[in-house]
């Protein structure tokens, strides 16, 4: 009985600490016109609400074609899910740790989905919705390094899921 104890112990330390940590990541990688990579903060120190475009987000993607569905582009996007996305979330509606991906890409623009997938701590600290779900799914989602072409890919997966052909 003791063992089984500390076997549900370990279990529950392991799931409490496997899908994220404290590390929080304040900046984005971007491009300077050289070509070379630099960090470029994510969002001003403090953003005001009130200012806050929640079509768009926080970060530096804006004016995503999505006019025609590209199939190679979403089977990459669901390798990348498959490692990095399907712990906590389903391609149904329902709720696993995260919610559901089905609909999203109806209820958001291309924009708001990649700045939140590709960097979600700067959104989660001032989308309402985003807070909504926080207290719904208590977990904050980890960011999991994706670059923009990994973003994309992930997009085209869930415009996939929602029917896009």
């Amino acid at each position: 009985m003791k063992s089984l104890k500390t076997i549900a112990l370990a279990a529950f330390a392991f799931a409490l600490f496997s899908c994220g940590g404290d590390k929080k990541t304040d900046s984005i990688p971007t491009a300077s016109s050289d070509g070379a990579a630099t960090e470029a903060p994510a969002t001003p120190a403090a953003v005001d609400p009130a200012t806050y475009d929640p079509k768009r987000g926080l970060g530096p993607h804006e004016n995503i074609d999505v006019s025609k569905f590209d199939p190679a582009m979403a089977a990459a996007g669901k390798k990348i899910a498959e490692v990095k996305c399907t712990s906590c979330h389903k391609p149904t509606e329902e709720k696993l740790v995260g919610p559901g991906w089905k609909g999203v890409t109806k209820r958001q623009t291309p924009e708001w989905i990649m700045n939140f997938i590709s960097n979600p701590d700067p959104m989660i600290d001032v989308d309402p919705e985003l807070q909504k779900q926080l207290e719904l799914c208590l977990v904050r989602m980890p960011n999991q390094g994706l670059n923009e072409k990994d973003a994309r890919e992930v997009l085209e997966y869930m415009r996939e899921i929602d029917g896009a052909k």
